[in-house]
């Protein structure tokens, strides 16, 4: 079946309140590990993730950084206006760039209470490094789904980094019903978090400590990274009867080439994504590779990833070979690294072409985050989740999490 034709309803399950976790455990590493090894389920920590890996597996992390993305302004009459920041708007090469910007810069937002921004203005004072200074935001254009604003601020002397840091608050995902404190700006955040950009964490990376990596890697354990910045749309639910309906949110990887180099050389050994964002981007550089095999003069614009194109291609060509066609193409275009979104879908009747494992955290009822894991482990996810529920593991993004081998011996 076409994953369009997939109805949502099919993939629910009851959800307790009180199984969504509010607040990490601590440790990080003592959360508790769901372990499904071709049909068998057993529990543990994931301190002890080590013991349960395939030999010579290789982990790709996804090492994005959370941004304080939501900014809340007070307006005069005493209204809260929230802008919430979702990505930098315009032609986008680099986010470090855009957070080296100085003076004023232009993002794509979600506004709360749009209809009650009559000023030309919104204003925030801020205090950073010992200096007062003004922000302001102005509404510069309506979108369908999200507005565009412009920040600036009078001194030059700052950088977008260091107003959004002073500005606004951890983004802590809608489910989690409580404002985000002070432990929040470290928690909801991976130790080994590199690149600015996400408005929600990779959450399966949550429970990696730096010990742990460095065990993993004296058990000749290999661990790549790389980026893809999480959306707001990563929280998107599905109102449509069937996936048709759907649009899938767009997200940007950032690739480097030797990461690519890496990952070819990783091939023959199992494979396991940390995290739905680290399987996104995996996958999608496969079916990048294969869209270079076919059109070999492809262009920046043509070599996205739309949503349902990965079920309407025939030709498959190896992932060998669509990784080194990667690799050929940005050679070419004299790049050492890649900034370009995905929509790509994973959902059943995907066949993973890099990804054979996967570590995430227990996905909401009618997601499609949930509609990866079935695609991995069809319709496994049900004892999965089931397992779950009975053994009080907690859900969602500050909950427990699971180790999913389906289809590795």
């Amino acid at each position: 079946m076409h994953p369009k034709n997939l109805s949502i309803e099919d993939f629910t399950y009851a959800l307790p309140d009180d199984r969504i976790a509010l607040y990490p455990v601590s440790p990080r590493n003592s959360s508790q590990l769901l372990v499904y090894n071709q049909g068998s389920i057993s529990k543990d920590i994931y301190q002890n993730i080590g013991h349960h890996l395939p030999k010579k597996s290789v982990l790709i992390f996804n090492d994005t950084r959370v941004i304080k993305s939501r900014i809340l302004f007070t307006k005069d009459t005493g209204a809260v206006i929230e802008v919430f920041c979702l990505e930098p708007y315009g032609n986008l090469a680099d986010y470090e760039e855009i957070f080296q910007k100085r003076k004023s810069v232009y993002w794509k937002c979600f506004v709360g209470k749009a209809n009650k921004w009559k000023e030309k203005h919104l204003k925030k004072n801020l205090y950073i490094r010992d200096s007062s200074l003004e922000l302001k935001a102005e509404l510069i254009e309506r979108l369908p789904e999200a507005c565009v604003v412009k920040f600036s601020w009078d001194s030059d002397s700052f950088t977008f980094r260091e107003i959004i840091n002073a500005a606004g608050t951890t983004p802590l995902p809608p489910y989690i019903k409580r404002a985000a404190n002070k432990d929040d700006e470290t928690h909801y955040q991976t130790v080994y978090s590199a690149h600015e950009g996400s408005v929600a964490a990779p959450t399966a990376g949550l429970h990696f400590t730096k010990e742990i990596v460095n065990e993993l890697q004296q058990k000749n354990i290999q661990t790549l990274f790389t980026t893809l910045h999480v959306g707001a749309g990563t929280f998107k639910p599905v109102k449509a009867e069937t996936m048709e309906g759907h649009y899938m949110h767009a997200e940007w990887m950032h690739i480097e080439l030797s990461f690519l180099e890496q990952l070819k050389k990783s091939l023959k050994q199992p494979i396991i994504a940390v995290g739905t964002t680290a399987t996104r981007t995996l996958e999608s550089i496969y079916w990048m590779g294969n869209k270079i095999l076919h059109k070999r003069d492809i262009d920046f614009v043509s070599l996205k990833i739309s949503q349902w194109e990965v079920y309407e291609t025939r030709q498959k060509h190896s992932p060998t070979a669509a990784i080194q066609a990667l690799i050929n193409w940005m050679k070419e275009q004299g790049l050492h690294e890649l900034m370009i979104e995905t929509e790509i879908i994973i959902a059943p009747s995907y066949t993973f072409k890099i990804s054979k494992g996967l570590i995430t955290n227990f996905h909401q009822p009618q997601s499609t985050l949930l509609l990866l894991v079935a695609a991995l482990l069809g319709e496994e996810w049900r004892k999965v989740y089931d397992y779950a529920l009975k053994n009080n593991f907690r859900f969602l993004s500050y909950g427990d999490g699971s180790l999913l081998l389906p289809l590795i011996k």
